[in-house]
């Protein structure tokens, strides 16, 4: 049908040809993340067979979005103008909303381009059963999910060192494998003699040492790049074994990190080195430059919508279910499908006594070996020899597959190019921020006669954001057994941020 390649080709390709160099990162000195929605649709007007190995399929990106950035809370407003989360994957969720909402007024103006199809109940849309949505991401989301074992096989050849020689090999592990973001010369230093530490060659080559402890993990293996130094893949007889059969017992040495921070009012991570460092299966927020930031961290969004569905509450009032993702798709970087697992579905797993349609959805999980050009890790390999800093690019690019102003460059949460003047005007706004997507609703509503809408939305005096959210009674039924079973100490938005009209 399509394989995780084929779907990270078509975005890259997407990204290569249709988006405009205006909100590309600078390849010299600045790198981005890529997320995207891709429609597959099969020939025949059925429901999906159960093995669907041979059949034609055609597949379309339908929402873009690359973004690393967020604004801080004080930063927040409350006219819903500005974006307050520009990572990838929001940007690419709120593209697909829009293109949602647009599906959802050719379904109500009957034309049958619409990927959606009358309901059973008065005013409600369903999807086309011979329709799926994959999302995929250039880089494993931020937060849990980012929290990835680093293994060795216990039968790898390994130095003892003392401290101090740890301490020197962990700063050369820095220059040489600088995205590991292992604990620094300092912290190495004040490690207790009883602990092993293990020197150890990373797959580029370059040697790190770590504190090691026992622990049955998946291994996190990432394949060098077809050009790579010959040296950088020795490895021993006995380790090429334990990758070619898995049969090895793993050792976990360390973690990756995540910059996400645990929630307010839940434990911190421990922040000790090794395996130790983080805290998993926690809610995190966003890192700020400074500030912090409201901004769920990507992992816990995407457990989120692998139950609530990704259409949001406005749009759920025209649907008969949510609108699920049938896969999630990372490019090829650190990643490990445990972490991945972990994160977006089993944290919600157990939830019960949902309302009719929704369901805690066993999303697939894969990942691709194809690498997004304008990643950090692509960049970096590039810029070897650079002494240039090499920092995350400050615009978010928004592409939706809609008629009319598909495309959004924006920076600090308004289009690109606004003045502080000329924040809070009309073209300071990008198309996905609240009230623009706000709007497009009303706009959805207003279109249609009484007697045709859903019940919750037919003769209702609704007047703000607010209310219309509120309003969507499933759905927020819905959310409030996810929060109080599974998501509790999530960061919700004050109700003044969201009275807007």
């Amino acid at each position: 049908m399509w394989s995780a390649d084929e779907i990270a080709e078509l975005c890259y390709e997407h990204y290569r040809t249709r988006l405009p160099k205006q909100g590309k990162p600078d390849p010299n000195r600045e790198w981005t993340s890529l997320a995207a929605v891709v429609k597959v649709e099969s020939a025949a007007q059925r429901e999906v067979p159960a093995r669907p190995g041979n059949l034609q399929v055609t597949k379309e990106v339908v929402a873009m979005g690359t973004g690393t950035k967020c604004i801080g809370q004080n930063k927040m407003r409350k006219t819903g103008d500005i974006l307050n989360d520009s990572h990838a994957e929001t940007v690419a969720k709120r593209s697909f909303q829009r293109y949602l909402l647009h599906q959802m007024c050719l379904a109500v103006s009957y034309q049958q381009c619409s990927i959606f199809i009358p309901g059973t109940e008065t005013g409600k849309w369903k999807l086309k059963p011979n329709i799926v949505f994959v999302f995929f991401s250039s880089h494993t989301p931020c937060g849990d999910a980012s929290i990835i074992p680093i293994s060795e096989p216990e039968n790898q050849l390994s130095k003892s060192m003392n401290g101090a020689d740890a301490a020197g090999q962990s700063a050369q592990c820095s220059s040489n494998h600088d995205h590991l973001g292992f604990e620094d010369k300092k912290k190495l230093e004040k490690m207790s003699s009883n602990h092993i530490i293990k020197r150890m060659k990373n797959n580029d080559g370059g040697w790190f040492s770590m504190i090691t402890e026992d622990l049955p993990v998946q291994q996190v293996f990432v394949k060098p790049e077809g050009n790579a130094n010959p040296k950088s893949c020795e490895c021993s007889a006995q380790m090429q074994a334990a990758n070619e059969t898995g049969l090895s017992r793993l050792k976990a040495v360390d973690v990756y990190r995540t910059g996400a921070k645990c929630v307010p009012g839940e434990l911190d991570d421990a922040r000790v080195p090794g395996i130790g460092y983080h805290r998993v299966g926690s809610l995190r927020v966003k890192p700020g430059r400074g500030v912090r930031t409201c901004s769920m961290s990507c992992s816990d969004k995407l457990a989120r919508w692998n139950v609530l569905g990704c259409q949001g509450a406005l749009l759920m009032h025209f649907l008969q279910y949510p609108v699920y993702l049938s896969a999630i798709i990372v490019g090829k970087c650190p990643y490990s499908q445990e972490a991945m697992r972990r994160a977006i579905i089993e944290r919600c797993q157990h939830v019960s006594f949902l309302p009719d349609g929704f369901l805690t959805q066993e999303v697939k999980l894969l990942q691709s070996e194809l690498r997004f050009e304008h990643s950090r890790q692509a960049v970096q390999e590039v810029q070897t020899n650079s002494k240039t800093k090499l920092v995350p690019c400050s615009t978010a690019i928004s592409w939706s597959a809609v008629p009319e102003q598909p495309l959004d460059v924006t920076s600090d949460g308004f289009r690109q190019g606004t003045t502080k003047k000329g924040i809070g005007s009309h073209q300071s706004r990008s198309k996905i921020c609240k009230v623009e997507l706000f709007h497009a609703f009303q706009k959805l509503v207003t279109s249609i006669s009484q007697e045709n809408l859903p019940d919750t939305l037919r003769m209702k005096t609704l007047k703000t954001y607010w209310d219309y959210k509120e309003a969507a009674s499933s759905y927020q039924e819905a959310w409030k057994v996810l929060r109080s079973q599974a998501l509790l100490g999530w960061v919700k938005n004050a109700q003044e941020y969201l009275e807007f009209t």
